[in-house]
């Protein structure tokens, strides 16, 4: 049996202790994934807390087929998409720094990707956050946004091209 399994058949019995776990498991990869959506600290915290909260709320009526981790992204996501529809204008905000250049460089760098980034539709969006900054396989890219795998690729391949030409 798979850790996630595990994990939440204890949640769902009660087992705080599970839930401890699994939130300090899950939670820096949910907190990253609403920062590159959103670029801004503090609210991506208060979502990535939504997440949780609405992933325990659901908690009795879910089936593990897989990955906590998928059922997790998707929540994000869409808590992710109606923050923006909520909020159409975002402050950009600081992201992680990139080496071997100075301070200005860096900053400069930041601000060129985020901007490149959200420029992108958002389909294109999800998939290169999914792939690039959360580390995520194409199959598992697939699985989470229910999509075929050709169909990743191809949005893939399309974003780069988009993010060559921001850049």
């Amino acid at each position: 049996m798979d850790r996630d399994f595990l994990l939440i058949r204890r949640m769902k019995r009660g087992d705080e202790a599970a839930m401890e776990n699994f939130v300090r498991l899950y939670y820096p990869l949910i907190l990253r994934y609403c920062q590159y959506h959103i670029g801004d600290s503090g609210y991506a915290e208060d979502l990535t807390q939504d997440t949780f909260e609405r992933f325990f709320r659901a908690l009795s009526g879910y089936e593990h087929r897989g990955k906590a981790a998928n059922f997790l992204y998707i929540i994000a996501g869409n808590l992710c998409k109606d923050f923006y529809r909520r909020n159409k204008e975002l402050a950009i905000t600081e992201w992680n720094s990139l080496s071997g250049k100075n301070e200005i460089e860096r900053v400069n760098d930041k601000l060129d990707m985020e901007a490149a980034l959200h420029r992108l539709p958002e389909e294109l969006k999800e998939v290169i956050i999914l792939h690039y900054f959360q580390g995520l396989k194409l199959r598992e890219i697939a699985e989470i946004l229910n999509i075929s795998l050709p169909l990743v690729k191809y949005r893939i391949k399309k974003a780069k091209e988009q993010l060559i030409t921001y850049l």
